[in-house]
């Protein structure tokens, strides 16, 4: 990929998928009726934020609260739209104001990703303790939060896979995986070039949740551990500070994966990825081409996007 080539994100919604470039976010639906309904919304460009996201380390965790709260509206929508008979009476459907919408999901959003990295942060810190009688120490209780940190991780992922929801819209995570793949590999964005590429991708969110893992364990170990109240207390002081180091991790592995050597740094991530996506079906793929290509369009002519469900 050269250096020009614009740097794009996604995620997978309800029988969705949402891309997202540098100013515009777009969300494809497969609708009850096989068709496909757009939604867009232009990135928030707040200065300070703005100003923030050029330092190094601090920028992860702005970047972070952003996409929780764009995403989480882009949620509400794929949840709202993808099962909806296009037949029906919409003035059945209860109508919230534009602002608390915005709001609403905002918060949300954010609030529900603070809470799980409090349970898988903190959850481990208490199993390991239990073992405190048989397991002491600083360094061999922060091995045993990791490692209870890993299996919390897996044992979780693997569970939400197994249900048929959740099972689709890991497909759709792999069908955008594929799209960025196809297309940063400078190929046709049609349905055979992209179920040809690979489902993983070096910058993908779960890299990144298993980095805050891998990475967390290397920073308690310049911190106490006892007493358990400090341990906690440390724990929580300490998120926004692994959050940050993570991002610039996960950044560089995605620099460094076409250097022989160095592109294993990227692997565990990679390894994740394994349960996070799964092959998706060619209607999916054609959902996560119409996303992206949408987005393209809007990228070029803004004025495209207005006359879409949008915000």
């Amino acid at each position: 990929m050269s250096n020009e080539t614009p740097v794009y994100g996604g995620q997978a919604l309800l029988e969705g998928v949402m891309f997202g470039g540098k100013e515009h976010t777009v969300t494809a639906v497969r609708r009850n009726d096989d068709s496909i309904e757009y939604y867009y919304a232009k990135k928030p460009r707040k200065p300070i934020f703005q100003k923030l996201k050029k330092i190094p380390f601090v920028r992860g965790v702005i970047a972070l609260i952003e996409s929780s709260g764009l995403g989480a509206k882009h949620l509400q929508f794929s949840s709202e739209r993808y099962d909806v008979d296009p037949g029906e009476e919409e003035e059945n459907v209860e109508e919230t104001s534009k602002l608390q919408m915005i709001l609403g999901v905002a918060v949300v959003g954010v609030i529900s990703f603070l809470f799980g990295k409090f349970i898988f942060t903190l959850v481990p810190v208490f199993m390991a303790e239990l073992f405190s009688p048989w397991i002491s120490g600083k360094y061999p209780q922060i091995f045993l939060e990791t490692f209870f940190k890993l299996i919390l991780l897996l044992v979780y992922l693997y569970t939400i896979s197994m249900t048929p929801l959740i099972r689709r819209v890991f497909q759709y995570h792999g069908a955008e995986h594929k799209v960025i793949n196809c297309y940063e590999a400078g190929m046709e964005l049609t349905v055979k070039n992209v179920q040809n590429q690979s489902r993983l991708h070096y910058r993908c969110g779960s890299s990144f949740i298993l980095f805050t893992v891998i990475i967390g364990m290397f920073v308690y170990f310049f911190f106490p551990t006892d007493p358990l109240w400090l341990r906690v207390l440390i724990r929580i002081l300490l998120i926004p500070v692994v959050l940050g180091i993570s991002f610039e991790v996960l950044q560089a592995t995605n620099a460094l994966r076409n250097i022989p050597v160095l592109k294993y740094l990227g692997y565990p991530g990679l390894w994740l990825q394994l349960l996070t996506t799964k092959e998706p079906k060619d209607e999916m793929v054609e959902v996560a081409i119409a996303s992206f290509k949408k987005l393209h369009e809007i990228e070029k002519n803004p004025s495209i996007g207005l006359e879409l469900t949008h915000d």
